[in-house]
């Protein structure tokens, strides 16, 4: 996937799907796609992270960790982070899939993306990433964190991805 062109439309990601609508990620790669689960726990965030949910230093923060595969091989890594107070007692703190996407259930709790900010770094990939990834050892990796918030400015989400390097990323945002 490193030497391919990635076409991805961030507000399908942020946005709840219609009733009984699979996740933005399973409708955009169809059979070719999948995402793997890997971990819901409550941890004290990145500092960036933490920053963008407006997190006091060493509050926790309740994390979704995924690996994204395409055509059977891991693409993306892509951990979202919620507040506790959103998240603690709903299905966004269990280990399981969530029908629709987390953006779904977000938006039954009265959390719908208003504002969306995405930070792009090119850099080289650590040395879990390297692994996770199955990339050789100098590869470079995408690092995306969107943050989203409400209508009143409030973050109730933060993602990190962590991608294979395309050569060039393609995104369309339609603006109401």
């Amino acid at each position: 996937m490193a030497d391919k062109q990635r076409q991805s439309d961030s507000l399908a990601y942020v946005a709840p799907q219609e009733n009984g609508q699979a996740d933005a990620w399973t409708k955009e790669a169809g059979r070719r796609g999948g995402q793997q689960l890997i971990e819901v726990a409550e941890v004290v965030p990145p500092e960036p992270v933490a920053a963008a949910l407006r997190l006091s230093p060493g509050e926790p923060a309740i994390v979704r960790r995924r690996s994204i595969s395409l055509d059977g091989d891991v693409i993306e890594l892509a951990d979202s982070y919620y507040p506790p107070v959103i998240a603690r007692g709903t299905a966004l703190a269990e280990k399981r899939k969530i029908k629709g996407g987390a953006p779904t259930l977000l938006a039954d709790l009265g959390y719908r993306a208003h504002h969306v900010s995405e930070d792009l770094e090119f850099r080289a990939a650590d040395g879990a990433e390297l692994e996770a990834l199955s990339l050789p050892k100098g590869a470079n990796v995408l690092s995306l964190l969107r943050t989203t918030t409400t209508d009143d400015g409030s973050p109730f989400e933060v993602q990190h991805m962590v991608m294979k390097a395309p050569r060039r990323l393609h995104y369309e945002i339609e603006v109401d």
